[in-house]
């Protein structure tokens, strides 16, 4: 029985019960007996009440409610108790609480009485002060009756019922069984006694997100869930049902990770020596947190790796080996796997070290290698061979393999690949680049031979020839080098001359290492070109050769002469450096071409030509013909022997000299004929016949020649005519010019009208009684021979002839018949280089005459007296002018013959007198020397504008030692005997002394190259003094060259010079040479006067030390030979040279004028040589030189400054050289 505390209608209204008995069917039982509630009156009988009953944590319908039906019967105290229900239902225990409406509630206690559910069996009364109750040691998941009955003091009420499962025991030991990958199966332990009744409710619950997916039910203690997601998170819930189907226990949890797939498309991604990595799929939702172990496992060995990836790289494995890898999905708990998938593989073997060629041929190539692998014993080798496009592929079992078929010379990589026992798994391929060797190369021959080089050639047949570089190996007995090439050619320089090579051609591939085998040829260098050919000697028909050669191997030389011209080439050969060709023709062009030859006598150098002339022959003698009346000579000689280019012809007399070049001729002995340009008549000429072949002459052949007479020039002179009587007349004229011959003979012709030359000429054999006879108007009145004109009395000595005409006297056939008083005459004269007479009269054609105007006409006086006082008078008066100007006449010609030297420019000229000097002096020397500066500004210009041609020429450029002093042609020295044209040439000058125009001779210093000569010249020009001015080297500056020997004699070409004595003073050194010229008797000495305290561009430290110095020169000078010029050089021959001569010059003008002209010395020296007096330090030096020699004249009234102490020697211990008398010194 229970009470009802809370019935509702079954139609749906709500009722209370008050005291109403109820017979409530409660799990199948009708047993209504004992079981009442209480309902209110109102309460319809019809009414069905339903009874709410607890269970567990549920409440469920209580059972079927039967009708009701009225217990009065059965009254009971009425119960108090209401709303009876399940606080809590445990285990083992329940917590009931109610409530209770009376007023003396405070006064109750309850006891509750508690029945088992099932069998109805009470088990235990509770008392409980509260309206609350704890019931414990319940069972679990059993069925309880609870009844609460109200205790008063004295009684108690009617009980209220409730009947309660108390909830199953939690399950335990719950575990899955077997997890799968869509399923789970789960199993646990119940230990209830009534849990053979339960069933079991799993929750299924995603256990990332904690979403709930599914209840199921299982009457047993095992359950299989299954469409599940693999390899998720499951939380599985497993709650024990009590038999009401409601109460259920606590429930029991387990969070599982349903299995992953397994793995899909597992491969390696790629293999390693000692690695794989595999790369597999997973197709799960929920992969994204697996992880995967690989498993490895090789024999016996196994290991775990993890990936938190769907690739893993496995490492650490042993290389060419077989492996099997297990991969494993495992879920997010690191614990639950899927089912592994499994791949085997082999590592791929350890590449080969140690590659290399063993040996590379040609064609072929031997390679070796190493493998350290543990498993290398079962590997092959593939080589793959690759050379551009072609790849091929060879396969060893060896550590070794031979590769054949190769091309020369050509790059190949070959690449060694180990290959696993699988015989697919190969290594990582080692690789090497190797060229096969070159071919030899073939046909290696010189393509030149060169001095200090050698081009050689050669073939190379191989396909990959352009891409080979060469090695040249270049070997003789001192040293090896080697050169590269990058052509099938190569030129090899910097070598010994005329020395023996070997020279090895490496084919070399494109690494520039790899060479082919060497080819060698032995080849000697040419020898340089001998140098310094010249001809020692020139003969008419010989020629001696001489030549340098300066190679280190020319002791092993000979020399091939090859003598060659138009018309034949031979050859000789000398083991010397010097030849003598001899069976040549006189002046014949002949080129001599030397060649050294190496000692393999083929090897020759480049020849060095000399194109040389033999000596022409001189012709034999020659005629020189003058042609009548022609200004002309005829010149005739027979050809010489030999061949000549022809003949100059040098015709000279004292006013003029010209020369002429004759054709050459070619057959020996015939004449020749040779007509000479327009000379003058009546002259005789020296006229010299060289013959000439190009670059040689002949010696001279000399002749006086004359030339021809021819007619006078005519006078323009008119006679003089005067009357002396009345029959006769005075014809006064001048001699005749006797510029084209001697005049012969005079003709005095008398005319009585003008008459012209041709008219006249015509007349000359006309005579007196001719005109007598009326027969002509013109006659020869008077014929005179020259030689008796000289002796006749009415010749003068200036050249006057006075004739009387009409005395009767006949001469050479014509008279001289008087005239005709008071008839008008003319007069003029025929003067005759040859006069022929015929018949006693003049042939006028075969004569050579000329005429003079005709006179005035004259008449003839009656009055002899008076006629005969005029003419004697002025007979008088003519000769007085005639003998006036005889006289200007002979004065005029002595000064022209004096000035026949050749002039310069006119002398400019500032002359002092010395007793001017002084103020002169103070006055220039004012304003720092301003007046002496103005003066030398001026001298700037002087002689610049003359020319210096000779020494402009380039073959003579390299004979001067400055390039702005060069010396002018007018006055420059010449050289004689040299061969060339231009070998006249030295830089030096002829300079003007007080007494002479060639009293010095400046120069520069000589160069090594013209210390010959220097000396060519002191022989040549009777040289017995040398002033030098210079030291040889000045402030480390070579300034002159050393031209004279020290002990020993030298030669200086064919000169020969020694020292005989040498005296060194502190300021200047004496020395004394004897001169001799080679192969002659002749010989002179020389005295060197070396100023040593001049510096370059200065002046001597004071005027005195110049002054002495100059005495010294002088003295010297004066026991010389008149004619022997003084030569002064320093560096350039200008400077202290110039100053030199100024000095000396300045000194004699003093004594000898007792004037000083400094300006005009300066001036005149340098009209003769550029720069003379270089400086203005040297110019106001000059004016202090005179300054200081007139004031010590004037205080000690006698010259002190220099003097001759003949009887003081300054020298000690001195020997003058034997062409000197006497000691010379100075006196400061």
């Amino acid at each position: 029985m229970i009470s009802v505390t809370d019935c509702t209608s079954t139609n749906g209204k709500s009722r209370s019960f008050v005291k109403t008995e109820f017979c409530v069917l409660l799990s199948g039982t009708e047993d209504c007996s004992s079981k009442h509630v209480t309902a209110e009156p109102a309460a319809s009988s019809n009414d069905d009440l339903s009874v709410n009953s607890a269970s567990g944590n549920r409440t469920s319908a209580g059972g079927r409610v039967i009708r009701a039906a009225s217990l009065a019967d059965e009254t009971r105290g009425s119960s108090p108790i209401s709303d009876l229900k399940a606080e809590s239902i445990g285990v083992t225990s329940v917590i009931l609480k109610w409530v209770v409406d009376d007023s003396a509630s405070n006064h109750y206690t309850y006891r509750i009485e508690v029945v088992n559910g099932t069998n109805d069996t009470p088990l235990k009364n509770l008392t409980s002060n509260e309206t609350k109750a704890e019931i414990t040691e319940l069972i679990p998941g059993s069925l309880y009756n609870f009844t609460v009955f109200a205790v008063a003091a004295d009684n108690e009420t009617e009980g209220v019922s409730i009947s309660l499962y108390t909830r199953p025991s939690p399950v335990v030991d719950l575990k899955a069984e077997s997890i799968g990958v869509t399923s789970v199966i789960l199993k646990w332990v119940v230990d209830d006694s009534a849990s053979n009744h339960y069933t079991y409710r799993t929750e299924v619950v995603n256990g990332t997100n904690g979403t709930p997916l599914k209840n199921l039910t299982s009457n047993e203690t095992k359950a299989e869930i299954t469409e599940l997601i693999p390899g998720s998170l499951y939380n599985f819930t497993v709650f024990a049902v009590a038999a009401d189907n409601k109460t259920e226990g606590e429930g029991r949890s387990t969070s599982l990770y349903t299995r992953p797939s397994p793995v899909v498309d597992l491969k390696a991604e790629s293999i390693g020596v000692t690695s794989v990595i595999l790369k597999w799929v997973v197709d799960d939702s929920a992969s994204n947190h697996y992880t995967y172990r690989i498993e490895v496992a090789n024999g016996t060995f196994v290991k775990n790796l993890i990936s938190n990836e769907t690739k893993a790289e496995i490492t650490e494995l042993i290389p060419g080996s077989l492996y099997n890898f297990t991969v494993f999905a495992v879920a997010a708990d690191n614990e639950t796997e899927g089912e592994g998938s499994s791949i085997k593989l082999y590592t791929r073997p350890s590449p080969v070290v140690d590659l290399k060629a063993e040996s590379i041929g040609v064609t072929s190539v031997i390679l070796k290698w190493v493998v350290d692998d543990n498993a290398s014993n079962t590997y092959t080798y593939r080589i793959e061979v690759a050379n551009g496009t072609f790849v091929k592929n060879w396969t060893s079992s060896d550590t070794r393999a031979e590769i054949t078929e190769l091309i020369p010379g050509s790059l190949y990589n070959f690449t060694v690949f180990a290959v696993a026992a699988d015989n697919m798994t190969e290594g990582e391929g080692r690789s090497i680049d190797l060229y096969t060797r070159p071919s030899p190369v073939v046909d290696l021959t010189a393509e030149s031979i060169g001095v200090t080089s050698v081009i050689l050639k050669w073939v190379v047949n191989d396909s990959a020839s352009n891409h080979y570089t060469y090695r040249i190996e270049v070997v003789n007995d001192t040293f090896v080098k080697n050169l590269t090439s990058s052509d099938t050619r190569a030129e090899i320089t910097e070598l010994i001359p005329g020395s023996l090579y070997n020279f090895t051609v490496f084919a070399v591939a494109a690494d520039n290492k790899t060479e082919g085998e060497g080819r060698s040829t032995g080849l000697y260098t040419r020898p340089s070109p001998v140098v310094d050919l010249k001809a020692e000697s020139i003969g008419v028909t010989s020629v001696i050769l001489k030549w340098v050669v300066d190679d280190n191997a020319s002791n092993t030389y000979t020399y091939r002469i090859e003598v060659a011209n138009d018309t034949f080439v031979k050859n000789l050969t000398s083991n010397e450096t010097k030849a003598e060709i001899t069976e040549l023709i006189p002046g014949s062009l002949y080129n001599f071409t030397v060649f050294a030859v190496a000692a393999d006598n083929e090897t020759e150098g480049e020849g060095r030509s000399l194109g040389l002339y033999t000596i022409t022959l001189s012709v034999n003698s020659f005629r020189c013909e003058p042609v009548a009346k022609q200004p002309f000579l005829m010149l005739k000689w027979k050809c010489p022997f030999g061949n000549n280019s022809g003949f100059r012809i040098s015709i000279s007399n004292i006013n003029t000299s010209e020369e002429e070049l004759a054709p050459r001729c070619t057959v020996e002995g015939f004449e020749q004929t040779f007509q000479t340009t327009h000379l003058n008549f009546f002259s005789t000429y020296n006229v010299t016949i060289i013959t000439l072949s190009s670059g040689s002459e002949s010696s001279p052949v000399d002749n006086l020649c004359h030339t021809s007479i021819t007619d006078p020039p005519p006078p323009t002179e008119v006679p003089s005519v005067k009357v002396v009587s009345h029959s006769s007349l005075s014809v006064e004229f001048s001699d005749f010019d006797p510029l084209n011959g001697p005049l012969e003979a005079y003709a005095i012709m008398i005319t009585t009208e003008d008459q012209s030359s041709e008219s006249l000429k015509s007349k000359l054999n006309n005579t007196y009684k001719d005109f007598k006879k009326k027969k002509t108007t013109a006659y020869v009145t008077y014929v005179i021979k020259t030689e008796q004109a000289e002796s006749h009395s009415s010749h003068s000595q200036n050249g006057k002839n006075i004739i009387s005409v009409g005395k009767g006297n006949t001469m050479h056939g014509y008279e001289n018949g008087p005239l005709i008083p008071l008839r008008s005459y003319r007069a003029c004269v025929a003067g005759f280089t040859n006069i022929t007479f015929m018949a006693d009269v003049i042939e006028g054609k075969d004569s050579y005459v000329s005429f003079s105007p005709c006179s005035e006409p004259v008449l003839l006086p009656q009055d002899p007296g008076v006629i005969a006082g005029v003419v004697i008078g002025c007979l008088l008066a003519i000769f007085a002018v005639v003998a006036i100007g005889g006289f200007i006449f002979w004065r005029r010609r002595r000064k022209d013959k004096r000035n026949t030297e050749v002039s310069f420019s006119p002398i400019k000229s500032k002359m002092i007198k010395v007793e001017n000097f002084e103020s002169y002096f103070k006055k220039q020397q004012a304003d720092s020397n301003c007046g002496f500066a103005e003066e030398y500004e001026e001298l700037k210009s002087a002689g610049v504008h003359q020319p210096k041609f000779a020494a402009e020429l380039p073959e003579n450029r390299g004979k001067n030692r400055y390039n702005n002093v060069l010396p002018y042609d007018i006055s420059r020295v010449k050289l004689s005997n040299q061969s060339s044209g231009t070998g006249d040439y030295i830089n030096a000058n002829y300079m003007p002394g007080y007494n002479s125009k060639k009293a010095f001779i400046a120069a520069q210093g000589p160069l090594p190259n013209t210390v010959e000569d220097f000396w060519q010249m002191i022989w040549e020009k009777n040289i017995y003094s040398i002033v030098m001015l210079t030291k040889c080297v000045e402030q480390a500056r070579t300034k002159c060259e050393q031209y004279w020997p020290d002990k020993q004699p030298k030669s200086y070409g064919d000169i020969v010079v020694t020292m005989v004595s040498e005296v060194v003073l502190p300021e200047w050194t004496i020395r004394d040479f004897t001169v001799e010229k080679s192969n002659t008797p002749e010989s002179h000495t020389v005295r060197q006067f070396h100023f040593t305290s001049w510096p370059d561009h200065g002046v001597p430290e004071t005027t005195d030390l110049l002054i002495s110095f100059r005495h010294l020169v002088h003295e010297y000078n004066s026991q010389n030979p008149m004619d022997s010029p003084t030569l002064v050089h320093c560096s350039a021959g200008v400077g202290r040279t110039g100053t030199f001569i100024a000095i000396d010059r300045l000194i004699q003008q003093m004594e000898m004028e007792n004037t000083v002209d400094v300006y005009g010395v300066v001036y005149d020296l340098r009209m003769h040589r550029p720069l003379m007096v270089q400086t203005e330090d040297q110019y106001v030096f000059l004016n202090q030189c005179v300054m200081d020699i007139i004031k010590s004249q004037r205080e000690r009234k006698t010259d002190l400054i220099y003097q001759n102490v003949t009887a003081m020697a300054i020298y000690e211990n001195f020997t003058p050289g034997p062409a000197f008398g006497k000691a010379n010194g100075y006196h400061a």
